[in-house]
């Protein structure tokens, strides 16, 4: 059996190139890509010799296996720990919203398919469903039906978006749109039910939908109880 986790890749932008070709050596075929910005002050920049904070964020999911022989290359061979390089973690995956986007997401690694996570008393789960830019609406409205609150969208470029052909039957655009939504565990299946069904494989969004277990909340309407801990 195996498990299935989102592992986050925070890295130097400039070397983007080299850490895909890593991870698509090691079986990792899809991933979302994102730009973001790194807080160190120019002291500590200058301290390290680094030109700049400019980040790039990879997620992609991974098996419990792959992640294992990653993490002794990212060490070993792409010398992670070396300080501006970068950091890489995972988080254990709830669900993935259809089995041929399953298949999509972990082509090329050995996975079979076991209970859902191992994290059993979470009372929220954060969706994150991937979607083509500019149907953000699409899939918000399909989620606000089935009563979720807001999300957040981040723009990403897929990598990978090839083999979309091969296990779902149809072409993806590389320009993608990642959409997070916290909702309560038992609303759970029927707000990704509604968003593979309105804003799935089959409409202009083609979206993927997975969840990921929130252990605790603070500052929404959906927050827990002050003497949860």
């Amino acid at each position: 059996m195996s498990e299935l986790f989102m592992m986050v890749s925070i890295l130097d932008r400039h070397k983007t190139k080299k850490f895909l070709h890593f991870y698509q050596e090691a079986g990792i075929q899809v991933s979302l890509n994102t730009v973001a910005r790194g807080t160190a002050t120019s002291e500590v920049l200058d301290y390290f010799g680094l030109e700049s904070i400019e980040k790039i964020l990879i997620t992609s999911i991974v098996t419990d296996t792959v992640w294992k022989d990653l993490k002794k290359g990212l060490q070993e061979k792409m010398n992670i720990d070396i300080p501006g390089t970068g950091i890489a973690f995972i988080i254990p995956l709830s669900s993935i919203g259809g089995k041929r986007q399953l298949q999509f997401l972990t082509q090329n690694q050995d996975f079979l398919k076991e209970e859902e996570s191992t994290l059993k008393d979470t009372k929220y789960e954060l969706l994150i469903t991937i979607t083509n830019q500019g149907y953000t609406d699409l899939v918000m409205n399909a989620a606000r039906r089935q009563k979720a609150g807001g999300g957040t969208v981040i723009h990403a470029k897929g990598t990978g978006m090839d083999g979309a052909e091969k296990f779902l039957g149809v072409s993806l655009a590389s320009e993608k749109e990642m959409i997070f939504i916290v909702v309560r565990r038992e609303d759970k299946n029927r707000i990704m039910q509604a968003i593979m069904e309105e804003a799935g494989m089959n409409s202009k969004a083609k979206s993927i939908v997975f969840s990921l277990p929130v252990t605790s909340t603070a500052g929404m309407r959906l927050s827990e109880p002050s003497s949860d801990v």
